[in-house]
This record gives structure tokens, C-alpha cells and sequence, in this order.
């Protein structure tokens, strides 16, 4: 099984990276998340799941409805000791869901300044899949040309545009939809929507 780095930025759209590190784990890999304050701050106001000091993997997995014995490890944003920190850490890949375009912008322009933005660049400087799910619109000049930097850099751009054609009826097929589209970039398995011609 694989080993994965999820980062859920301030965002709209947390249901995306919850729903990833959901599917992640009931495919029994390994999952490290990591949260920004904005990340924590979105995902209680959309969510209504506040993540707690103590014990916050377990309190997710329970939100999840997920076994408590799921290879889930929560880090802490501001701990720049944690092994995500160094390339030394092998993952196979991070995925950034949703990406703020501040985030965005301080990963390209190399900042590094939090735990979450020094795995991003980790994951690029060991030419490690990073995949970046941006989720705002209209995009700027400046965000676009932030896109295009982190694109330049490595990075796999999947904006958060989730599409009709598999007709979906409920907000939950959206999300499954564009979770989908991340497994599809991770060559993973699944069965979270009906292809085009299936």
C-alpha cells in the first residue's frame, strides 16, 4: 500500500480533502494530514467538524465513520520537525485539497514558511507527484501565472471544476467525482463515478 500526504488548506471546499483522505484509508494506505489554522477554520464552518488539540486523528476517523485503527497520522502545521519536513521521508505522493491561491503563490515563490508548504517543496525539489487542487474563481493574472510557476515546477494542476457528464444527483457525486479524478492522477483504483462510454 501507499503512503500519502494530504494538505487542507483555508479553501472553499474541504469536503474534497476529507473525502480524499476517506478513500485513501479504506484503500489501506497511509495517510499524514496536515491542516493550515484557515484549513481547520473552513473545514468547521463547512463541515461543522471542529478538529480537536487532543487526540485529533481519532476524532476525525470517528467523523469519517472509520475504523480507529485506519493509518491515519495528523500533523501539526507549525512543526517544522515533522518527518514530512525532510526529503529524507519517503511518500509517494502530496496532494494539496483544496489549494488556496495563497498557498499557492507561497509554494511557488518557495516560501516554505509552515509545515505544509515546506512538504510541497520537498515534494518538488525530490521530483515527488505533488498535485495541487485550486479551488477559486475568476483567477486573477497572478494566480494564473502562480499556476504556471507550481505547473513549471512539477506540480500537477487539477482545478476543483467538477463536470456533469455522469450525471450527478446529489452534491456527494461532485465530490466523488473530482476525488475521483486525484485517484486517476495517483493510479489508484476506484469506483466513485461512471466513466465516459462504461
Amino acid at each position: 500500500m501507499g503512503r500519502y500526504t494530504v494538505a487542507i488548506t483555508g479553501a472553499s471546499g474541504s469536503a474534497y480533502g476529507m473525502r480524499l483522505v476517506e478513500r485513501l484509508l479504506a484503500g489501506g494506505h497511509e495517510v499524514t494530514l496536515v491542516m493550515t489554522q484557515a484549513g481547520i477554520d473552513v473545514a468547521a464552518y463547512e463541515l461543522e467538524f471542529d478538529l480537536p488539540a487532543e487526540e485529533p486523528a481519532r476524532a476525525l476517523l470517528r467523523f469519517l465513520e472509520l475504523s480507529a485503527e485506519s493509518p491515519l497520522r495528523i500533523a501539526c502545521a507549525g512543526d517544522l520537525f515533522d518527518p514530512i519536513a525532510s526529503g529524507s521521508h519517503a511518500v509517494d505522493a502530496m496532494i494539496v485539497m483544496p489549494a488556496s491561491m495563497g498557498f499557492c503563490a507561497s509554494v511557488a515563490a518557495g516560501l516554505a514558511s509552515n509545515l505544509p508548504e515546506r512538504a510541497a517543496d520537498v515534494a518538488l525539489k525530490e521530483r515527488r507527484p505533488l498535485i495541487m487542487v485550486p479551488r477559486e474563481t475568476p483567477l486573477s493574472l497572478v494566480h494564473l501565472r502562480n499556476l504556471t510557476a507550481l505547473a513549471e515546477a512539477g506540480a500537477v494542476i487539477c482545478p476543483a471544476m467538477p463536470a456533469f457528464y455522469h450525471r450527478p444527483h446529489s452534491l456527494d457525486d461532485q465530490v466523488n467525482f473530482l476525488v475521483g479524478k486525484v485517484l486517476d492522477l495517483l493510479g489508484l483504483e476506484h469506483s466513485l463515478f461512471e466513466r465516459w462510454g462504461e
